[in-house]
């Protein structure tokens, strides 16, 4: 599939993204892939999506080793997902850090002045994205399409650059 330049698929890649707000955020480890799942600060505005990550945890190392990474968006119930390569920097900001802490981030450390916390930033280069009509709607197209031997229309799919 190849990559649109289209302002609105890149911007429907962006809505689903806020909308999901956790990905796995997958990174390299030598010739390993290892993913964890992470709380997304979307920020369509920055061109950015931000996490809150601990300088104890071996992402930034990794990420200093080879910036590239996957973020793997999902709401399975909703059969939306979004898939997005990109680069990643790590970086001590604490007016950034002050800002994206809230609740999600009081489940990890006390507060926003906890030396250990760092900001990932990861700078999106390609999306792609499936937003389905939901679960029902897609296995009974799905089964129609069986037993017609046509195929189903399962929603919207784009390769875009954001």
């Amino acid at each position: 599939m190849a990559v649109t330049r289209n302002e609105g698929n890149a911007q429907h890649a962006w809505d689903l993204m806020k909308k999901i707000t956790f990905a796995m955020l997958a990174t390299r480890d030598g010739e390993k892939i290892r993913s964890r799942p992470m709380a997304a600060y979307v920020r369509p505005e920055e061109g950015a999506i931000y996490f809150l990550t601990d300088a104890r945890r071996h992402k930034d190392e990794e990420i200093a080793n080879d910036h590239h990474v996957n973020l793997g968006f999902a709401n399975a119930s909703a059969q939306k997902y979004v898939s997005v390569t990109g680069y990643a920097a790590i970086s001590d900001d604490r007016a950034k850090i002050k800002e994206l802490f809230g609740t999600e981030a009081k489940a990890w450390w006390d507060s926003p002045d906890d030396p250990n916390i760092r900001v990932l930033k990861v700078t999106p280069e390609e999306a792609e994205y499936w937003d389905s009509p939901g679960t029902i709607v897609s296995y009974a197209k799905m089964m129609v399409a069986a037993a017609t031997g046509g195929r189903p229309d399962l929603g919207e799919n784009a390769k875009v650059a954001i």
